[in-house]
């Protein structure tokens, strides 16, 4: 009975329940699939053991049934010598191996509804083992998938994040600061000979073109005429 019970547990449970409640739905999955396959050989053994089981019984009825008629043949013979006593006692082992007909039909009948359940049980646990079977690999690699995507949420930690920011605001401050102590030893630099010099001469251009558009200037203005 361990084995039909264990069956039924399997036939009954409902795998994505199992694996909803399991630490590990990759190892579960393996368990249910070894689990179903250990209970279908121990199941398939059984089957093969009843069926030996009907067959002896069905040689038990033949033999029965030939007593049954061995002692109706002797009654008969009993009478026909005039011997009625022996004929009723022949008929007596007669009603008596009937009955032992009768109870070993009524085994074999409910031998045969056991074997019926067997291979509806079987029939079905097959199912659920393809199904298993099928849905392992999408299993494991969404179990995969969601340890990788875990993973990437660990790693990417607000507080990690803001602690990151935070360091890059720093460094951006510390390179504000060099840039301007960069530009006050630029602001505090005496000019080379070469920039004012440079300088001179931007002034005389600047001057040359003020005295060329003022020329330009004036020779646009009107002429006053003479009275």
């Amino acid at each position: 009975m361990g084995i039909f019970s264990r069956f039924a547990d399997i036939i009954n449970s409902n795998i994505s329940a199992l694996l909803d409640k399991a630490e590990d739905p990759e190892k579960m999955v393996r368990l249910i699939i070894q689990e179903m396959e250990d209970t279908l050989v121990e199941v398939r053994s059984t089957s093969a053991k009843v069926l030996a089981e009907k067959k002896e019984l069905h040689r038990r009825i033949s033999r029965v049934e030939e007593q049954v008629q061995d002692w109706q043949d002797k009654a008969e013979l009993a009478l026909s010598k005039d011997r009625e006593d022996l004929a009723k006692a022949a008929l007596v082992e007669k009603q008596k191996a009937a009955g032992l007909v009768d109870t070993l039909n009524q085994e074999l009948a409910v031998l045969d509804e056991h074997i019926a359940r067997l291979k509806d049980e079987v029939s079905l646990l097959q199912e659920k083992l393809l199904d298993a079977k099928a849905r392992q690999k999408t299993i494991i690699l969404r179990t995969q998938t969601a340890s990788s995507r875990l993973e990437v949420k660990k790693q990417l930690d607000s507080s990690k994040i803001d602690n990151a920011m935070l360091k890059f605001e720093q460094y951006e401050r510390r390179v504000e600061g060099l840039e301007a102590q960069v530009e006050s030893y630029d602001l505090g630099s005496k000019k080379t000979l070469a920039d004012e010099f440079a300088a001179l001469e931007a002034e005389d251009s600047v001057n040359a073109e003020l005295e060329a558009l003022k020329a330009k200037v004036k020779g646009k203005a009107p002429t006053k005429s003479k009275e």
